[in-house]
């Protein structure tokens, strides 16, 4: 995938004012509309002119869209970074949101597929001149011990906001957050009236936050189970051991691992993954580790086992 310049598409800086910008796009939209220009490659340069315009005219798209920086050129190739729209607070709970033109496999990537929206919850009701405000939107990462213990943090997101002059930025926003036992990501924490401000007598909107998990060092999560991959030496997997297995909750276990273990076995230790109604597993995963061979003694170790065992691993591979 290709990064695309939405700027310097549409021949601005990256500075540019709201009127610069829509002054910008009027003049490529009408040099390369198909009904005027039948030039190969005119409806090509139309499409890119006009989905530059659609990110960089909306405040919200424009600000998470500069989150990427200016060290990006025109047509390198480009992956979005991980959570790259992490603490980043918007009022459509799709960006891609109101498009139904086509659209690059660069828009989608950071802003989803286009689709016709209904709004945040409620934020389109009217009676009279009262507006409930509109529902706000943001990810946020926490850690795995967070879901396991409940946690209470203070957040800090950024909103875009637009100036008198039509110029973008961000304004940062604390907030103190109870993290619930139990929550999994991709679950959504209800914040009631941290939302936009209503009109009238319209209440604020909810701010929804979307949970993730920051990366951690030895667990995996897959939904509500949890797994943990267990280095064992090749005399404990084949002889039997016991070990203390750490958890997300800051206990240990103690699991006992039988002789012969294979790696790659899964052990199960039910309800011990995420907690809830019905909690998740915490599974081991053992993988086998063998020790180096840099002494004469180290050698000689290996060499005896050759001779103690009559194993032929590849006997499957003769024809």
């Amino acid at each position: 995938m290709k990064f695309r310049d939405y700027y310097e598409t549409l021949g601005v800086a990256r500075g540019a004012t709201e009127a610069e910008i829509k002054a910008a796009y009027r003049k490529l939209a009408r040099k390369y509309h198909p009904d005027v220009n039948k030039e190969v490659g005119a409806e090509d340069q139309f499409k890119e002119v006009g989905e530059a315009y659609a990110v960089l005219k909306d405040t919200e798209k424009r600000a998470a869209y500069d989150r990427m920086g200016a060290n990006w050129k025109n047509g390198q190739d480009f992956t979005p970074p991980p959570n790259w729209n992490e603490g980043f607070e918007y009022s459509d709970s799709n960006f891609g949101g109101g498009y139904e033109s086509d659209q690059s496999e660069f828009f989608e990537s950071l802003f989803g597929r286009g689709r016709h929206t209904q709004g945040g919850r409620g934020g389109n009701s009217r009676q009279g001149m009262n507006f409930k405000g509109q529902d706000h939107h943001a990810k946020i990462s926490i850690d795995l011990a967070d879901a396991y213990n409940g946690a209470q943090r203070t957040i800090a997101l950024q909103m875009p906001t637009q100036d008198v002059n039509g110029h973008v930025s961000t304004q940062e926003r604390k907030l103190d957050v109870s993290i619930p036992k139990g929550i999994k990501a991709g679950q959504n924490l209800r914040l009631a009236g941290q939302g936009g401000p209503g009109m009238g007598s319209g209440g604020a909107g909810d701010l929804y936050l979307e949970i993730d998990f920051h990366p951690n060092p030895i667990y995996r999560v897959d939904g509500k189970d949890v797994y943990l991959d267990l280095p064992l030496a090749p005399w404990e997997a084949a002889l039997g051991t016991t070990v203390n297995i750490p958890t997300p909750a800051g206990s240990t276990l103690e699991l006992k691992i039988p002789a012969g273990t294979a790696a790659g076995r899964k052990m199960r230790l039910k309800e011990k993954g995420i907690p809830s109604k019905e909690a998740g597993d915490l599974y081991v995963v053992p993988s086998i580790v063998l020790p180096g061979a840099e002494t004469d003694a180290q050698k000689e170790a290996y060499q005896a086992l050759e001779k103690a065992f009559d194993f032929k691993p590849r006997n499957h591979l003769k024809g």
